[in-house]
């Protein structure tokens, strides 16, 4: 089952581009990782939501997200209340919202079927 993770940061003055940079040249290593984004949130704080094959596959990655976090520690402040320089949450998706598709997106998406050219009676 598909699961997501999703990482809250506060990014130091003047560190904002470097952060975003760090974030853009991460895109290989992790097996089982669908597709990532990083929100800016607000002044100095970015959200990043990553999408998992499943739950498994991102509960393996972890070592290596964690070898992500401390190339960029640095560049973090500590969100205070306990929570260090990350508040990291995740799980497995129980439901999907938004716009059902319907069958001519379904059908665009098909290849189309090639129709038999009719032969001439001669």
């Amino acid at each position: 089952m598909t699961a997501f993770n999703t990482v809250r940061f506060r990014v130091k003055p003047g560190f904002e581009q470097q952060f975003i940079d760090a974030h853009r040249g991460a895109r290989e290593g992790f097996k089982g990782f669908d597709n990532g984004w990083l929100v800016k949130t607000g002044d100095q704080t970015f959200c990043f939501i990553g999408q998992w094959k499943s739950f498994q596959h991102l509960a393996n990655a972890r070592p290596e997200m964690i070898g992500m976090l401390d190339e960029v520690r640095h560049m973090l402040e500590d969100l205070g209340i306990g929570l260090g320089v990350t508040d990291p949450v995740s799980g497995e998706v129980v439901t999907t919202i938004g716009p059902k598709k319907t069958a001519k997106k379904a059908a665009k998406r098909r290849p189309a079927k090639r129709a038999k050219a009719k032969r001439k009676k001669r």
